[in-house]
């Protein structure tokens, strides 16, 4: 483990060895402070939630106790024609209930499923919110295949007991078919310093990618009009922002977050969906560009399988991934699935606050997880 790992991801211990470059005194890293720690958020009720969207509704008040949180996820084949499954929380991402699939079977997205064979169920949701519309982008899609496509419904609120609540079907964004060089799945959404959107995609293949959109369609520019080939059409040239280099490349759910002067590509790699068995952790790069290039905290870009380690198996915690992150006041909090050892690897809902190293790097590990030699984040 070299200087810099301990210092980014290690709380401070006293240690004396004649072998080692880190001399730690009365709780200070050789880097000179006290490394930070994430804060875990305990969580209870319906927590069985996988690539949970994180949104959080503050109903127009200034303070933190009024806001509604939200947890969007991958839907359930057996529940709702597979329609993501939406969650709420009043009392800050405690406790949750599950209000049920965000839309009815009137409004399912029936032509996805002619369009992508053997669709089950609807994954990775991403819920954005611009100029008082909310944007719900999901994944139609196969396991072992990039025959598949982004779909957009919109609402104008997040309120389950609004008379005005409903989630319109607005079609398509983005498709990918077996020559493409990309998986449109896994959306996530974020707007550069002048307002415009931009949505990171990908799972495998060639990695993560990048378009632009546009507002207040919510689509690709020029997407008025239907095609067979809805990026053809647009004119838009994707950006490559994320490649591990490999023939399998376990690289997905890329999530941006803007924070201070820097675009946060955080992503998930490595093997999913495999209970206790799973190895899937989170890395992050930034960039001062929304399109990249984004690099590492040791200046490695992430197109050459770079990434600086989020969070990854400790204690009872399994495969950590498919996360995203909101803006709850002054605070950064992540949402991510895990398979829970206690639980004989169901997977389950997990929330941290992030702290923030001096370098500006994400801490998801909390003060007791960074403590032990168990935790797997610095040699990974």
């Amino acid at each position: 483990m070299n200087l810099e790992t301990r210092c980014a991801w290690r709380t401070a211990r006293p240690v004396v060895a004649a072998l080692t470059a880190v001399v730690v005194l009365f709780g200070l890293t050789a880097c000179g402070t006290a490394a930070p720690a994430a804060t875990e958020i305990e969580v209870s009720g319906s927590i069985d939630t996988h690539d949970p969207a994180l949104i959080v509704d503050n109903l127009g008040t200034d303070s933190a106790q009024d806001d509604v949180w939200y947890i969007y996820s991958t839907g359930d084949g057996a529940v709702g024609l597979g329609s993501p499954l939406v969650r709420r929380s009043t009392d800050q991402g405690r406790t949750w209930e599950k209000i049920g699939p965000a839309w009815t079977a009137a409004d399912e997205p029936y032509w996805s499923r002619q369009l992508i064979e053997g669709v089950d169920n609807f994954w990775a949701p991403e819920v954005y919110e611009h100029d008082g519309t909310y944007y719900m982008y999901y994944s139609a899609s196969t396991f072992g295949s990039n025959t598949s496509l982004i779909g957009l419904y919109t609402n104008t609120t997040l309120d389950v007991d609004s008379p005005d609540y409903r989630w319109v079907d607005q079609g398509e964004v983005l498709r990918s078919t077996w020559k493409s060089p990309f998986n449109a799945i896994d959306p996530g959404i974020t707007e550069d310093e002048e307002g415009n959107p931009w949505m990171v995609y990908g799972s495998f293949w060639d990695g993560l990618y990048m378009v632009p959109l546009e507002w207040p369609s919510g689509k690709l520019p020029g997407q008025d009009k239907v095609s067979d080939d809805p990026l053809a059409a647009s004119g838009v040239e994707p950006v490559q922002v994320a490649d591990r280099g490999s023939s399998v490349n376990p690289i997905e759910a890329g999530f941006i977050y803007k924070k201070d002067e820097y675009y946060y590509l955080f992503f998930s790699r490595d093997s999913c969906c495999k209970a206790l068995d799973s190895t899937y952790n989170m890395a992050v790069g930034r960039s001062t560009s929304v399109s990249g290039p984004y690099v590492d905290a040791n200046g490695v870009s992430l197109l050459d399988d770079g990434g600086t380690p989020v969070l990854s198996a400790t204690g009872n915690i399994v495969g950590p991934g498919g996360q995203s992150v909101a803006r709850v006041g002054d605070k950064d909090i992540l949402a991510f699935h895990y398979y829970a050892v206690d639980q004989g690897g169901m997977f389950q809902l997990g929330l941290r606050e992030l702290a923030w190293n001096e370098d500006g790097w994400p801490v998801a590990f909390t003060a007791a997880e960074l403590d032990t030699e168990e935790t797997g984040s610095p040699e990974q």
